[in-house]
Order: C-alpha cells, then structure tokens, then sequence
C-alpha cells in the first residue's frame, strides 16, 4: 500500500510539471521591428525649426523614403506577438510621416492611422531595351537556325577556327 501511495504521488507530479512546461511553452514571444516612434519623440521634431541633420539625430534615420521624392520620410514600427508554432500577430503599427520643404526644413510631422495602403508606391515601369516577343516567337525562335559551317569547321579542326 505504501509503495502504491508513492507510485501515485511520483506519476502525480510527473504529469503536473509536464502540464507546467506545456504551459510555459506558450508563452508568447514578443518583438519589435522597424523604428517604433513613441510621442514625446515625434514632439520633439518642429517644423519649420528643425532641418534633416537634426531629424536624424532627435529620432534616426527613417526606415524608408518616398520614391522619386527625398522629401518625404517614412518611419514605420511595429510590434507583434508569437505564440507557439503559431504566425506571428501584429498588435500594434505606428506610421510617421515627416514632410520636408524644399529648403530642407520640417515641413510637417503626421502619424498615418490609415496602415500602410496609401503609402506611395510608384506604378511605373523601367523602360527596358531589347525586343518583346510573345510565347509563341519564343518557343519557335530557333526552328531554322542552324550551327554555320564556319563554326562547323572550327570545332572538328581544334584550332578554333583559325587558319594559318
């Protein structure tokens, strides 16, 4: 009976610490990523006071900038929460947006409440040179097209083509 008693207390507490690890296994794992601003930073950026040079030395560099335009910096954070196997979850996202008038000074400092689907991305394509074939003209491009005998030559002589 003893030894029954202690059987039972050890598979007792075999099963309460593996339920305790289980459970502190899904605790969550949190980050931040990007540059996450807080608010008494961006009241520190005043416009029509501060230049680039000091933006970046109040809050850092931004994380990015809009293209073909220097003058708008976007600094964008957030921060997530992983649980387990699971894909992280973003709890919270801050967007500034800091404007730059043409003289290089702050023109003005907006938080975008919006999420990032306004963000200027610019549409256009890069001209590329060279022709455009479609599907077809490609598959069948070099039906026709033979080795010249010129080339022909040079590889069975060894000579690479060179005659002396």
């Amino acid at each position: 009976m003893f030894i029954r008693n202690i059987a039972m207390k050890t598979r007792f507490l075999i099963l309460a610490g593996t339920c305790l690890l289980s459970l502190s296994a899904c605790t969550p794992t949190l980050a931040v990523h990007g540059n996450m601003l807080e608010d008494y930073q961006m009241k520190e950026i005043l416009p029509g006071i501060d230049t680039r040079e000091d933006v970046v030395r109040k809050i850092g560099s931004p994380t990015t900038v809009a293209p073909f335009n220097d003058n708008t910096w976007y600094y964008m954070g957030q921060k997530t929460e992983k649980r387990g196997v699971l894909d992280p979850k973003v709890t919270n996202e801050r967007i500034v947006v800091v404007s730059f008038a043409a003289d290089g000074m702050v023109d003005k400092v907006i938080e975008r409440r919006d999420g990032r689907k306004d963000i200027p991305i610019v549409q256009r394509s890069t001209p590329a040179t060279g022709n455009e074939f479609t599907l077809m003209q490609q598959m069948l491009g070099n039906i026709g097209k033979f080795n010249s005998g010129a080339s022909k030559s040079a590889a069975t002589t060894g000579n690479g083509g060179l005659d002396r």
